[in-house]
C-alpha cells in the first residue's frame, strides 16, 4: 500500500466513471450515505443533487461532507475527501456542471438530455472544498 500523490488523487478522481459515496449528517445527528456522480474541479469535487434530497438538506443545514471514491477491483484503492460543501442555485452554473457530469457518465447520444434534465430549477451544484484528503493505492499488495 502506498500514499497517492495529489496528482494520482486527481488522476484517480477522474478516472472512468467511478461513483462516489457521499456521507452527510441528518439532522438528527445520523450518519446519510448516498452515491453521486461527480466532477473534478481543480483541488475540488463537483456534483449536483435534488434540493429536496436527504442530502441537500443536511449540506445546507450542515456542509461538513465526507466523499470516498473506491477502485472496486485489484489491488484496490481509495481517496477519501472530507470537507466542506458549499451550494449554487445559479441557472448558468447548473446547465454548466450538468453537462460536464454528463460528459463523464452518460453515452454521448444522451448527453443533451441529460444535462438539460439536470439543470432544472430545484437542482443544486454542491462543490466539495477538501479540508483533508486520504488516498492510498494498491491496498492489497
Amino acid at each position: 500500500m502506498k500514499e497517492m500523490t495529489a496528482e494520482e488523487r486527481k488522476a484517480f478522481l477522474a478516472h472512468g466513471t467511478r461513483t462516489g459515496k457521499l456521507a452527510t449528517v441528518r439532522a438528527d445527528g445520523s450518519p446519510h450515505a448516498s452515491p453521486v456522480w461527480f466532477v473534478v474541479d481543480g483541488d475540488e469535487l463537483v456534483f449536483m443533487t435534488w434540493h429536496e434530497s436527504v442530502k441537500a438538506r443536511s449540506i445546507l443545514r450542515d456542509g461538513r461532507t465526507t466523499l470516498v471514491v473506491d477502485e472496486e477491483a485489484f489491488p484496490y484503492s481509495f481517496v477519501m475527501v472530507e470537507g466542506t460543501a458549499t451550494v449554487s442555485h445559479d441557472a448558468e452554473s447548473r446547465r454548466h456542471w450538468a453537462r460536464r457530469i454528463a460528459e463523464r457518465y452518460v453515452p454521448p447520444p444522451l448527453v443533451e438530455e441529460y444535462a438539460e434534465r439536470n439543470a432544472a430549477d430545484g437542482e443544486l451544484v454542491v462543490r466539495v472544498v477538501p479540508r483533508r484528503v486520504v488516498a492510498r493505492a494498491a491496498m492489497a499488495t
